[in-house]
């Protein structure tokens, strides 16, 4: 079921948002070779409880930590660990926070060091297909149109859209409906009203869209071990056009 925000509840889950987005500005300036994922999960978890919210995801379907962090060919939900980053890995850190029962969900992709020339491309393009993503996010257009948007961009700047893992609603559950993919036929889907929160989260691919699944059922990975990026915001869909809760 799709549940419809008031302007008061949107302007709580802006507060998570605004929270969510000052502790990944944090998170940039612990980028580097040598940090490891454990130690930026740790700060993550610390960073929130110290400002009066807790990451949400920490415990959904078991899962053990406060963060998802991806290296190069993860696509999502990779497992913070002790290994440190390396000069030239990109790292996708994503959460969501929980703010006095209002949450905001946002993922960041970053380069540790200097990259390929290749590589920075897909974190540029995969910045810009988020935004091109967000512009269609406006009452009256579908779900189609966001997808559509985000694959032609993507497709023509020579890099794949996944398709198994697509944004979604988000409310007092991180999962609600609608699912948001980030292909798609013009014109095609559920409406978009006033009210609705959504996120708009679309993870590119330097080679093939397809994914394979690592044997702990959480991290999935690229088919062709190639490297994968993902930028996230969280939308409401306003009268004044997308309102984005997570911008930094």
């Amino acid at each position: 079921m799709i549940t419809l925000k008031s302007s008061r509840e949107i302007q709580q889950m802006h507060e998570a948002g605004k929270l969510l987005a000052a502790c990944h500005k944090e998170i940039a300036n612990l980028i580097r070779p040598g940090t490891t994922t454990l130690e930026i999960d740790r700060f993550v978890e610390a960073y929130l409880l110290k400002h009066g919210a807790y990451p949400e995801q920490k415990g959904y379907k078991g899962y053990q930590f406060a963060t998802c962090a991806s290296v190069n060919d993860e696509i999502c939900h990779g497992y913070p660990r002790k290994e440190p980053l390396r000069n030239g890995d990109i790292v996708t850190i994503d959460f969501v926070v929980n703010l006095n029962g209002y949450l905001a969900d946002s993922a960041w992709s970053y380069a540790v060091g200097s990259i390929a020339d290749r590589t920075q491309k897909l974190l540029e393009v995969t910045h810009s297909s988020l935004y091109i993503g967000i512009e269609q996010a406006c009452i009256g257009n579908r779900i189609g149109d966001i997808g559509h948007a985000i694959q032609s961009y993507a497709e023509a700047q020579g890099f794949s859209v996944v398709r198994e893992f697509t944004g979604h609603g988000i409310g007092p559950k991180i999962h609600e409906e609608p699912n948001i993919p980030h292909f798609g036929v013009p014109g095609k889907g559920l409406r978009l009203k006033e009210g609705m929160v959504i996120t708009i989260e679309p993870m590119l691919n330097e080679g093939a869209w397809q994914s394979k699944m690592d044997a702990n059922g959480w991290t999935a990975r690229t088919i062709d071990g190639k490297n994968s990026a993902q930028y996230e915001h969280t939308i409401a869909i306003t009268k004044n056009g997308p309102l984005i809760l997570t911008q930094q």
